[in-house]
């Protein structure tokens, strides 16, 4: 009873998924042009560039150093008795640092006052015999080589007194240098001695060390080939020397913040360094909190002309060829990509100083370069516009 039921359905089943399999190829034909079509033109952003007067700002290594320095050591042999300064603190032109024993130095100068007071004394005996001696011979009461005797004598007393004089300033002045002073204001180091030690006068080994620290020296170096390029370029009118006198110097400390205070060029050295091919420059900056100490790494950013015509681009958008030269991706007019051979001549801040190879209204691609190569068709939004809106998808096609 059921195998002519089967055979009844057979046609009917075949010839509905027949009719399934036309549909879908129809729809396949109907979607077919949409999923196989050209895709749709990668987005970039660019910016349009313009040329403007940029300053030539050149950033050099350097160190700094202390704008006043003293090694502080005895001027008289004797005991250290203590130490009158914190270390690591600040001191005063002037301060004592430290006391020497001056008990033997104290002795001199008393002995010294003393012979200084006798000689005096024998002058006023030795006046006061020749004045006597000067009446006499007029009446020839005494002999004449009596009289050249006194007053021989009277001379002879007042070079005693000179001598005696002499030597009680330098007992006053031995005695003075018991007391080691600061010779400069400034911060002073650690101790070399502690109290109880021997000291020498003039020794090879300084007691401490007093730095000034406001202001602070930094020395930078340049290379003599960089000041010539720079030359070159003022002569030929590329780029405007500085009117000013007064150079002013911005710091970069090592961990990469930029120093509050700004300096100045105190001067350039005249002779370039046969090691280095390099020249010295000095900068003065004030450092009232402290913040420089001597012998940090630093770098110092120079002004040294103004470039008359450049355009600045983002670190981002500069890329180099395989012979590393630098390129730029413009959109040309046509919308599509091109590779544009540039010269960077230096960093400030974070874009690149481009003094060749650009012109004013180029679009020059800043984000995006991933997906935009020379020769491709983009759309170009400019940097810092609104997103464009994407149009809205026909309901047919949702579906």
């Amino acid at each position: 009873m059921q195998i002519p039921r089967i055979s009844v359905l057979t046609p009917a089943a075949l010839a509905l998924a027949g009719a399934l399999v036309l549909a879908g190829c129809g729809g396949s034909k109907q979607g077919g042009p949409q999923q196989g079509g050209a895709p749709a033109a990668p987005a970039v952003t660019v910016m349009t560039v313009r040329s403007e007067a940029v300053p030539q700002v050149t950033e050099l290594p350097g160190r700094t150093t202390p704008s006043l320095i003293a090694e502080v050591r005895p001027q008289v042999t004797g005991i250290v008795k203590q130490r009158q300064f914190t270390e690591g603190g600040e001191v005063k032109a002037g301060q004592s640092l430290y006391q020497i024993d001056p008990a033997t130095y104290q002795a001199t100068y008393d002995s010294a006052k003393a012979s200084l007071a006798r000689a005096e004394a024998n002058v006023y005996a030795a006046r006061l015999k020749a004045q006597r001696y000067a009446d006499l011979v007029k009446i020839e009461a005494v002999s004449k080589q009596q009289n050249d005797d006194a007053v021989a004598a009277l001379k002879q007393a007042h070079a005693d007194v000179a001598a005696a004089r002499a030597a009680t300033d330098k007992a006053r002045i031995d005695l003075e240098f018991t007391r080691v002073a600061s010779p400069i204001s400034g911060r002073i180091g650690r101790s070399a001695v502690t109290p109880g030690a021997l000291v020498t006068a003039n020794q090879a080994t300084a007691l401490a060390t007093v730095q000034q620290l406001d202001p602070i020296y930094v020395d930078v170096t340049q290379s003599s080939a960089d000041l010539l390029r720079l030359k070159r370029e003022i002569a030929a009118g590329k780029v405007q020397r500085n009117g000013s006198d007064a150079v002013p110097v911005r710091l970069v400390m090592e961990d990469g913040s930029l120093y509050g205070v700004e300096g100045k060029l105190a001067f350039s050295e005249v002779t370039v360094d046969q090691g280095t091919g390099s020249i010295t420059l000095r900068a003065v900056f004030a450092n009232p909190k402290g913040e420089l100490l001597p012998g940090m790494y630093v770098r110092a950013r120079l002004p040294q002309g103004v470039q008359g015509a450049a355009f600045l681009v983002p670190h981002a958008a500069l890329s180099h060829d395989p012979r590393g030269n630098a390129l730029v991706m413009v959109v040309n007019g046509e919308g599509k990509v091109e590779a544009r051979p540039v010269k960077a001549g230096q960093s400030l801040g974070d874009k690149w100083v481009i003094t060749e190879g650009l012109a004013d209204g180029e679009r020059v691609i800043v984000e995006g370069l991933q997906r935009a190569r020379p020769g491709t068709q983009v759309q170009a939004q400019e940097a810092g516009a609104a997103p464009a809106t994407p149009p809205a998808a026909p309901a047919a096609a949702a579906k």
